[in-house]
């Protein structure tokens, strides 16, 4: 089938298709005569394959070293077992944050509901926030790059 077979089968686009097919993840077959790339049985099971993975936060790269092992005859499923509770473990520390930060920011709509809106003094900037930041813990810290 050709690409736009293939992407409505699976219901993506056509750029999704041939960006998977360009970094190496497909590869169809091109037709002599007419240079058309045609899918096979192959693609489609490894585009549902790319889709499961990249539901399940598999990047890119894992599922090229995925392709890459089951491609000479090994076994993916260590690594994938192994590769999935990391990402659970990452899931829940992030979780846990995003819990806290819910927490301080219902909080602090709570406390902040009949404060006034005062105007800056001095080196204040928003009385609100550095009175909060000053009694209460800080909900998570943001490294310098993520701040950019």
């Amino acid at each position: 089938m050709q690409v736009s077979e293939l992407a409505t089968l699976l219901g993506v686009t056509t750029d999704t298709i041939r960006f998977y097919t360009r970094i190496g993840l497909l590869a169809p077959t091109k037709a002599p005569s007419n240079g058309y790339k045609f899918y096979r049985d192959k693609e489609v099971s490894r585009m549902r394959f790319i889709m499961s993975a990249r539901n399940l936060g598999f990047s890119v790269d894992e599922i090229k070293v995925i392709f890459s092992k089951t491609d000479h005859g090994e076994s993916a499923c260590t690594m994938v077992k192994q590769l999935i509770s990391q990402k659970l473990a990452e899931t829940e520390i992030l979780f846990n944050e995003t819990l806290k930060l819910r927490n301080k920011l219902t909080q602090a709509v709570s406390e902040w509901e009949n404060l006034p809106a005062l105007a800056p003094t001095g080196n204040m900037v928003c009385h609100l926030i550095e009175g909060f930041d000053s009694n209460h813990e800080t909900p998570c810290q943001v490294s310098d790059k993520e701040s950019l």
